[in-house]
Order: structure tokens, then C-alpha cells, then sequence
């Protein structure tokens, strides 16, 4: 069982966490995001194409805490982008389609990473690993993905734009970073500066509780998706300690199928479920990380 923070242990903890990233965080993933978009410019096969370099995650979303220590950066082929249920003659865009293949992708972005780098991590199924070097840069992960577009009528210009990544154990993930990073900015902005800050609390709680070996380590992202599905009006009332404690009770009642049920939980993308096939968290990590870190924190009552 984790040990219990006493109520000043906790308040003194929050004062700290409340505040975003400093100026040498956002300059880390600067410096990773350029340092990238480099190796890509520089690359010969890359010329001339329509490819985004960009942060993604909790760096750009400035929900990062001391433990996120890998900067994610995406490259992005534009042209031809991908969907589903279109045959791609329909583009217009047969013949090209086939020259970037998800192989041919990877490949010519490991290429450029090497040229840039030296050598690169390639054994994960999703991203490259580029380590640290102390002085010059911070460690970054680089996923190749292509540009990938869900039609729907009730979406501006009538689209959700995201990205395809084909991992090297043949299954496609779709990503939603841009819908993340905008909507994670709106829902900041309703609430008074508290969604990130209550965030950066529960992924700080999970961090100790993970080195204190109460839960297992879960993606950081994961307490972003159960805090965006908390209302605003949650997040305002009282004062900052209230925000986070009441944040959890609601967490809590969701995964207990009390007034929205677990299953109507949406990523902060909000197009994505929470739970559900392909996702690499259940409900039970969910309920284990809530009661771990209403215990921790020292909060009294019932959840």
C-alpha cells in the first residue's frame, strides 16, 4: 500500500505541480523539433513532398511532469493521405500511393534520422528512439506516420484530420494529436488554467505510486483521457485542493457507471473512447489508479 501524504505534504505538492512547464522544458521540445525537422529537410527522397514535422503529446500540451522525460515528434506525410472505405483511384492518386508504402516510409525516415544522429533505436514497433546526448539534446521519440482524414458532415469542412501509423507488427494506430492539442487548450481556457494543472497532479501521483510499486506504469496520457472527461464546473469549484479531489470523486463515479458510465468516456481528441479494443489501459488500471491516488494524497470519505 502507498504511504499516505499528510494534508500540508499534499497542499505543498499541489502548490508545486499547479504550474506549467518552465522555459527550459518548452526549450527541450524546441530544440527536439527542430533538431528533427533538420534530418527530415536535409533527407534527398524528402524533397519537394508535403511533410509535417511536429511535437506531439504531453510537451506541446504542456501537461508534462519530471517523469515524461522523451520528447515525441511525428513526421507526417501529407500526399497521399490515407482513409477508409475509398478506393484510391478515387484521388486520382493511384500511381502514387504505391511509391510511399508504410515501409518505404520508416525506411527513409531511419535514414534520415541516422544521417542526422548517428545511431538511432529501430526495434520498437511504433517509433524510433533517438537517446539523449547531455548538452545537445533530449532523448525523442520519432514516429513516421501518414496524414490520415475521417469524413463526417458535422466536422468543420466536413473532416477530422489525424495520423496513420503502421507499426512494424502490420497494425495501423490512428492518432488524433491536433484534435488533442486543441481541444486540450479550449477545455484549459473554460476552466481557468485547472485542466492541466489537475492532470499534471494525477500523473505526478501516478509516477510515485509506480516507483513505490502500489500500481503498474501506465501511459502519461492515460490521466489526461480521465480528467478531460471531467466537467468544467467540476474543475472551478473551491479552490485548487477541491479541484483535484473532487476531479478524482468524478473519475470515480464515471467507472462506477454512475451518470455517464465508463463507456461514454472520450479521449481528449474526442473521437476515441477511453476503454475499448486496442487501447493499452483497462478499466481496472483506471479504478486502481483513482483509489491509489485518493489514498495517497490523504483525501478522507468516501470516493
Amino acid at each position: 500500500m502507498a504511504r499516505q501524504l499528510t494534508v500540508t505534504q499534499r497542499l505543498a505538492l499541489i502548490n508545486r505541480w499547479k504550474n506549467p512547464p518552465g522555459p527550459s522544458e518548452q526549450l527541450r521540445l524546441a530544440r527536439a523539433e527542430r533538431m528533427v525537422k533538420e534530418a527530415v529537410d536535409r533527407h534527398g527522397p524528402f524533397r519537394g513532398l508535403d511533410i509535417t514535422v511536429a511535437a506531439k503529446g504531453s510537451y506541446p500540451n504542456k501537461t508534462n511532469v519530471r517523469g515524461d522525460s522523451d520528447v515525441d515528434i511525428m513526421v507526417k506525410l501529407n500526399d497521399p493521405f490515407h482513409t477508409d472505405g475509398v478506393a484510391p483511384w478515387w484521388f486520382g492518386e493511384q500511381a502514387d500511393a504505391g511509391t510511399w508504402t508504410a515501409t518505404t516510409l520508416r525506411e527513409e525516415v531511419h535514414a534520415a534520422l541516422t544521417n542526422r544522429f548517428g545511431w538511432v533505436d529501430a526495434d520498437h514497433n511504433i517509433a524510433f528512439y533517438v537517446p539523449e546526448v547531455v548538452g545537445s539534446h533530449p532523448s525523442i521519440d520519432v514516429v513516421p506516420c501518414f496524414k490520415w482524414v475521417k469524413y463526417d458532415f458535422s466536422a468543420p469542412g466536413g473532416q477530422y484530420v489525424g495520423s496513420v501509423v503502421h507499426g512494424r507488427n502490420r497494425k495501423k494506430v490512428i492518432n488524433w494529436p491536433e484534435l488533442q492539442l486543441a481541444n486540450g487548450r479550449a477545455k484549459n481556457s473554460d476552466t481557468n488554467l485547472r485542466y492541466k494543472f489537475v492532470v499534471r497532479v494525477l500523473k505526478n501521483a501516478e509516477n510515485d505510486l509506480t516507483t513505490q510499486g502500489v500500481i503498474k506504469a501506465l501511459p502519461s496520457y492515460f490521466s489526461e483521457c480521465l480528467i478531460y472527461n471531467v466537467p468544467d464546473h467540476v474543475l472551478l469549484a473551491g479552490d485548487f485542493d477541491d479541484a483535484v479531489r473532487e476531479s478524482l470523486r468524478e473519475v470515480s463515479r464515471q467507472l462506477s457507471g454512475i451518470r455517464f458510465g465508463s463507456q461514454r468516456m472520450m479521449e481528449p481528441n474526442g473521437i476515441k473512447k477511453v476503454f475499448g479494443e486496442g487501447q493499452k489501459w483497462t478499466e481496472k488500471d483506471a479504478r486502481d489508479l483513482v483509489e491509489g491516488a485518493w489514498y495517497y494524497l490523504g483525501y478522507k470519505g468516501c470516493r
